[in-house]
């Protein structure tokens, strides 16, 4: 049986709020989205004007393959990025985290392993029983934050999509089960304490 997509909700961290995502993000969103590099790996051109990242906003909005976030940073309550849950045919009960980005400022910090692990813990207590992430072969500072929080590389998906410039991107394929889950968890939520 299919499970379907995770319908929008609040998830509540220490560090960060996942908020669904919705139009009035924008201003933060485009604030955060400024930088180049954070869309080098990306099939979308990097956002520059506020148009273009409502533009970004709005077709993620309407996309029914996905249930998008906007991630808030708790200590000043601007959006600095935007993550969410997609579709993953072919598979029962799995879905993906995926089209993730944050701020440059954001990178490193305790965001991305917050954000996953309350995307991941959410996802297993709606009944999934496994998780996929896919990344730019190119983006190894990503394939290493996948491993990092228990993702097993699966293989890589050959030619994927195009990225902006026009270039083919390969994404390695990674996942994490329910059952594998409980451990890495713990053993991240120590790690940060």
């Amino acid at each position: 049986m299919t499970v379907k997509l995770p319908a929008p909700v609040v998830l509540d961290g220490r560090v960060v709020r996942l908020e669904p995502l919705a139009p009035g993000h924008v201003p933060d969103l485009f604030l955060a989205a400024s930088d180049e590099e954070i869309w080098r790996h990306r099939p979308e051109p990097t956002p520059r004007t506020e148009d273009d990242t409502r533009r970004l906003v709005d077709k993620l909005i309407a996309d029914p393959r996905t249930t998008q976030f906007a991630v808030v940073f708790k200590e000043t309550g601007q959006a600095i990025g935007s993550t969410g849950y997609w579709e993953v045919d072919g598979f029962d009960e799995s879905v993906e985290i995926g089209s993730t980005w944050y701020g440059r400022a954001y990178w490193r910090t305790a965001v991305n392993t917050e954000c996953k692990v309350l995307l991941l813990d959410h996802a297993f207590a709606l009944g999934f029983v496994r998780v996929v992430l896919k990344t730019d072969i190119r983006n190894l500072r990503s394939q290493a934050a996948i491993e990092r929080i228990g993702g097993v590389r699966e293989g890589v998906l050959r030619r994927q999509y195009r990225r902006a410039d026009g270039t083919w991107r390969d994404s390695p394929l990674y996942s994490i089960l329910d059952d594998e889950w409980p451990a890495h968890r713990a053993r991240l939520l120590a790690a940060r304490k």
